[in-house]
């Protein structure tokens, strides 16, 4: 058969082939190592991330360069590919493939858009962790108006999580419940008139009546939905009478009208109270907040205090260092009750922190698990200035359940002897003691429903610190959890299935790898590379 020749560079094209397999095998190699390094499953040095990087580079390159020289070297090769029976068919296997995963995303698009197009959702998890809890589906069912949720979540938080959740409560609801997502830190107007402070925080509203929800979780929404439902009348009162910050007309440096405006917003009611006046308390009363005494309280006030606490009442207690009040050698009730009552010790001392650039001011450096610091430990730290320790000792009954809320840095101690003529200070072994050490502390009682938020400071909460990091945000969840229904339902909880995964051995490891990323496509490549040369030597 004459007039066909052969191309004399055939069997180079052959060397490009080799080059482009093997750089193939080496960039899926590299590119499997890239990611494993991604998942944090390996460490690696900087300057190793980089030559990881530059050899998968290099073999990419390689790859694109022996595909490149095998198609200039066998050009018919090439041309027959393109225009014989196997691109016929492999053109349509690629539209078929198109037309499968067009499929697959509209209908995804369609379905993820309008949940309710399947009618029930489906869900296959075995412990049912994406259906709502019936008590949540009773309630939605319930919503006598529209509820509109909106999550205020900045930069700092993955909002996937709430989103995920609000869907869930939107495709129940019949209508009735829709929600919006805002960046507090690019629209500070809008979560300073919905009275949010911090992150991760969800404002329901129905016609007039708004509340926020402190934390995203089922149980939280419902609970903050129910209060939307039946909104009753929450009383807050400052007490005065002993120089404390507060809203009664108090002015100056140590107003807290940012505060009582932050809880009006929320449907809270803010009055003041004086106990040396009005021997008892408010019917009404929620909460009942001390902010800094500059003088200590009588015994009866004390008496009094201590007796609504009994009957589920609730205080919140800001202490300031006795260094910087009026107390002088007076005995202190209610620091005396705390101990007593709560095991709650409020220590003569002042914390100097030497993580903070000002070491007057105390920085909370991490918070213990409890609703008052959700969402707080990981985004803001809390700036108490001019702040005294708190210590806990045993609880005096079982029914009391004490619980730090947050603590400074270990380079910090809280001072004993303060000496106003004194321009440095050291830690002293055996008298000062050493960080961290607790700003805050919450107190239950599980039997009477008391509860105690004790803070070794009050100038943190004032107009001109409310807004500075935590700050606020720490004073309104305080406010929050003290404050808080026991009467509302709680949530049918599900215990998650325990899905671990045991790592293999390093051995085992190995060998799992070398199947998934060398075994298995080796074995595919082979099977194509196989099929073709077969081909070629059929004609």
């Amino acid at each position: 058969m004459a007039g066909k020749k052969k191309n004399p560079n055939a069997k180079y094209a052959l060397i490009g082939l080799i080059v482009a397999l093997v750089a193939c095998v080496a960039t899926v190699l590299l590119a499997s190592a890239n990611g494993l390094v991604g998942l944090g499953m390996f460490n690696l040095s900087p300057e190793q991330t980089d030559g990881l990087d530059l050899a998968l580079q290099i073999s990419a390159a390689l790859l694109a360069i022996g595909l490149l020289s095998y198609a200039i070297l066998s050009p018919d090769t090439i041309r027959r590919f393109f225009s014989g029976r196997q691109a016929r068919y492999g053109s349509n296997s690629l539209v078929l493939t198109l037309a499968f995963v067009g499929i697959l995303f509209v209908g995804n698009y369609l379905i993820f858009n309008n949940p309710g197009i399947l009618g029930e959702p489906w869900d296959f998890t075995e412990d049912s962790s994406n259906t709502l809890a019936p008590e949540t589906l009773t309630v939605l069912s319930a919503l006598p108006e529209k509820v509109t949720a909106t999550a205020f979540y900045t930069n700092n938080l993955n909002p996937a999580s709430a989103e995920e959740l609000l869907q869930k409560f939107k495709a129940n609801s019949n209508g009735k419940f829709n929600y919006t997502f805002v960046n507090p830190d690019l629209d500070p107007i809008a979560a300073r008139e919905a009275g949010i402070t911090g992150d991760g925080k969800i404002l329901l509203q129905m016609g007039a009546t708004r509340e926020v929800a402190s934390f995203v979780s089922e149980s939280e929404l419902v609970r903050t939905l129910i209060r939307v439902i039946s909104p009753e009348p929450r009383a807050v009162y400052f007490l005065e009478g002993h120089g404390e910050a507060g809203v009664g007309g108090v002015s100056g440096d140590r107003a807290m009208s940012i505060a009582a405006s932050t809880m009006e917003s929320k449907n809270y009611t803010v009055n003041s109270i004086n106990l040396l006046s009005v021997s008892s308390i408010p019917e009404d009363a929620e909460v009942i907040i001390i902010a800094g005494p500059q003088k200590p309280l009588s015994r009866e006030e004390v008496n009094l205090l201590k007796k609504y606490v009994d009957a589920g009442g609730a205080l919140l207690i800001m202490q300031d260092p006795p260094f910087f009040t009026e107390f002088g050698d007076a005995q202190d009730p209610i620091a005396q009750y705390l101990q007593t009552d709560w095991g709650i010790v409020l220590n003569n001392d002042l914390i100097f922190d030497f993580s903070s650039q000002q070491p007057l001011n105390a920085i909370s450096a991490g918070a213990n698990v409890h609703p008052i610091t959700q969402n707080l430990s990981a985004n803001y730290a809390v700036i108490m200035p001019q702040a005294r320790s708190i210590s806990t000792d045993l609880p005096p009954s079982q029914d009391v359940i004490v619980t730090p809320l947050m603590y400074t840095a270990a380079n910090s101690w809280g001072e004993t002897a303060l000496d106003e003529s004194s321009e440095e200070y050291q830690f002293d072994e055996g008298v000062d003691t050493l960080g961290p050490l607790n700003m805050a502390v919450a107190g239950e009682n599980i039997t009477t429903g008391g509860r105690v938020v004790v803070f070794g400071n009050s100038y943190f909460a004032i107009d001109g610190n409310f807004d500075v990091y935590g700050n606020g945000n720490m004073f309104i969840n305080s406010v929050d959890w003290a404050a808080e229904q026991d009467d509302l339902p709680g949530i049918t909880t599900r215990p998650p299935t325990d899905r671990v995964f045991t790592p293999p051995s390093q051995i085992g490891f190995l060998i799992l790898m070398l199947v998934a990323i060398i075994v298995v496509p080796g074995m595919v490549v082979f099977s194509g590379v196989s099929a073709w040369i077969s081909r070629r030597k059929r004609g």
